[in-house]
């Protein structure tokens, strides 16, 4: 499973989940940090990718189009990034089935 961050979250967290989640990208490896969401949304599609976002407005493209892509949502989310990142791993096996599960597009995880 790739992930791809969006530019509300940190470009250190590609590093940090490496080894769970290998072959992850942030947006600003892409070009893609000043990009409409929709514009991500499509990438992301395209390439496979799972958003990671702390953006609210994912929940609304997930709402309209539904998936692909998904989308693992943050709410509420204003911690650091060890913090996401911790997150992220104590929730792996949840987000490793909500990947498998074609007829989810959505998971929200909080702190």
């Amino acid at each position: 499973m790739k992930l791809l961050f969006d530019e509300n979250l940190s470009p250190k967290l590609v590093r940090e989940l490496q080894d769970l989640f290998p072959d992850s990208m942030h947006v600003s490896q892409l070009g893609l940090q000043a990009a409409p969401d929709l514009a991500i949304w499509e990438f992301s599609a395209r390439e496979g990718l799972t958003i990671v976002t702390a953006d609210a407005d994912f929940l609304n493209l997930i709402n309209v189009y539904g998936p692909p892509p998904k989308v693992i949502w943050l709410r509420k989310w204003v911690h650091p990034t060890r913090d996401a990142a911790l997150l992220l791993r104590r929730e792996t096996i949840r987000i490793v089935h909500f990947y498998q599960d074609p007829d989810l597009g959505i998971v929200v995880l909080d702190r």
